[in-house]
């Protein structure tokens, strides 16, 4: 028995969604809302749609649409929350688009409200479903990498610029679950600064960079980051638009570091994170297809863990680099693999321990206090 999906949003994310979901043998597409027309007829002429799918402007038209099951979400970040709410309170099996909500009373709300109606809530977190993910984690997870370092991230594009949710929403829940899941932590302490480009000229102007640490935060405060942190010169008010630019600073409970950049107004376009090790280096680079995920082979201690000499502590410690191992992956579309799953979890009405709205709201407990620290100006602060 095929399980009945309506598709909410056939934008850019939308429509990988009605394709998997065409694809799949397990499922049936009944319908595909999108208020903009336009994108109803692009999908329909691109997927040649039978007649009996609904192309409906509004939600509300296909709420009580026989044989449906399920309700994927794609549509716009401050519109998630609504739309889940109410497909769960109609009985349906709700994937959303992340971020599952914009503020972490939301998420919990959705996350008891599905346990209520005994329904799954499923977050399309599609990176945690990535051949390259789940081959990092073991490497992480079987020491191949020796004592762990430090990890940095990069993600960074010229556009889309969202309108209802700045970089760090829009960009940082990747990265930051990848981190999580492959060191099997989550940060106990994080922060973040940013700034906002005018938006009629894209580029640095001097005032974004006049700061005077002083002003932002407290001595204390500020002589704390300065031992044990990488501050940066760029904050931003909120109250002065969406910021454009993010830079992000997670402090794991082991003494880890991870430091993302974020930005939608880059030339070039990044998606690179890497975890570096005293016996080696491991990078997932998303836009190097033929060689996404490489492990440079080495040791960055001077004779060794061990070698606690005042000699070796002062001494430039390099990274012998002795080889380079490109690592093959399965050959699978990771969003193939998410619907595949979510399907999976609707058949059998049991939560994904990785991608449950449970999972997400730890997700975003963490989004929410990144963005305190952004109104803050940066100051490290313990997710709440």
């Amino acid at each position: 028995m095929k399980i009945g999906i309506a598709v909410l949003g056939a934008g850019r994310w939308g429509v990988n969604l009605i394709r998997n979901f065409l694809n799949h043998p397990n499922s049936q597409v009944l319908a595909v809302v999108d208020p903009n027309r336009d994108s109803l007829v692009a999908v329909q002429k691109q997927f040649n749609l039978d007649a009996s799918v609904i192309l409906a402007a509004d939600w509300s038209q296909v709420q009580a649409l026989p044989g449906l099951e399920a309700v994927a979400i794609a549509t716009p970040a401050s519109t998630h929350y609504t739309l889940a709410a109410a497909a769960l309170q109609q009985g349906y099996h709700v994937l959303a688009e992340k971020p599952l909500a914009l503020n972490l009373t939301e998420a919990i709300e959705l996350c008891q409200l599905a346990e209520k109606q005994q329904r799954q809530l499923f977050v399309d977190h599609t990176y945690l479903f990535h051949p390259a993910v789940d081959r990092g984690q073991r490497i992480i997870q079987q020491h191949q990498l020796g004592k762990l370092r430090y990890g940095y991230a990069q993600r960074t594009h010229f556009e889309p610029v969202r309108h209802d949710v700045d970089a760090l929403w829009d960009l940082a829940v990747h990265d930051i679950a990848i981190f999580n899941t492959w060191l099997q932590q989550t940060p106990i302490l994080v922060r973040a600064t940013g700034t906002v480009f005018p938006k009629e000229e894209v580029r640095w102007k001097s005032s974004d960079v006049r700061l005077n640490k002083e002003e932002r935060i407290n001595k204390e405060a500020a002589t704390k980051i300065e031992n044990q942190f990488a501050p940066s010169l760029l904050t931003v008010n909120p109250a002065e638009g969406l910021a454009d630019l993010v830079l992000v600073t997670l402090t794991y409970p082991d003494g880890f570091q991870a430091f993302i950049h974020l930005c939608w107004l880059n030339p070039d376009k990044q998606r690179r994170l890497t975890v570096v090790g005293s016996l080696g280096t491991l990078i997932f680079d998303e836009m190097s297809p033929e060689t996404p995920l490489i492990v440079q082979r080495g040791t960055s201690d001077c004779g060794g863990e061990q070698n606690n000499s005042f000699q070796s502590a002062i001494a430039p410690q390099p990274l012998s680099l002795r080889h380079r191992e490109v690592l093959n992956l399965e050959s699978a579309e990771p969003l193939q693999r998410v619907c595949d799953r979510f399907l999976n979890c609707v058949q059998t009405n049991t939560p994904c321990p990785t991608s449950s709205g449970c999972a997400s709201v730890e997700l975003i407990r963490i989004l929410s206090t990144l963005s305190k620290s952004l109104e803050l100006g940066g100051q490290p602060l313990i997710p709440f």
